[in-house]
């Protein structure tokens, strides 16, 4: 998705910036940040995204910035997002929503205006097991109580908190 995105922004000559997020434990950022598309990470647990090893057409040329997000903000993301939009949204949503709020962020402290523009990318009524589980985060190890509070602290007063 993001290469495509990139590649129609480039094709255009648009004055549009691409920041592409990715998850803990995806080989994507690390072979964005070095270059080596031979990396190769566990995999992440936020379903759709995070893969192992860099897929072939993702097209590090075609990306301005890329920022990690852990797994934790990207479930709480989706938590808040969820219950301010009156539906649910899954944890890649979460994950592009955190980015979103990162880039909204650094564009303030920066006193950069501009309009963002992010993908609602599933439904988040079929994670009810997992992600939107209490028992399920606990077993998993996943603390999502201290991001939920950073993103809606942001929302509510601007403050944003990386942790």
């Amino acid at each position: 998705t993001s290469s495509t995105i990139g590649r129609y922004i480039r094709y255009r000559s648009l004055p549009t910036r691409l920041c592409v997020v990715d998850v803990e434990n995806s080989a994507f950022y690390d072979a964005y940040c070095s270059g080596d598309r031979e990396i190769t990470a566990p995999g992440s647990r936020i379903e759709g995204i995070g893969r192992p090893r860099v897929e072939p057409s993702f097209l590090p040329s075609v990306i301005d910035h890329m920022i990690r997000v852990p797994d934790a903000a990207s479930i709480a993301a989706a938590h808040v997002l969820s219950e301010r939009l009156f539906r649910r949204v899954g944890a890649s949503t979460g994950t592009n929503f955190f980015g979103t709020l990162w880039m909204a962020a650094n564009m303030r402290a920066e006193g950069r205006a501009g309009s963002l523009v992010t993908l609602i990318c599933d439904s988040g009524d079929r994670y009810a097991s997992t992600y939107f589980n209490p028992d399920w985060l606990r077993e998993a190890g996943i603390d999502i109580a201290p991001w939920v509070g950073r993103i809606d602290r942001f929302l509510d007063t601007g403050h944003f908190d990386m942790g």
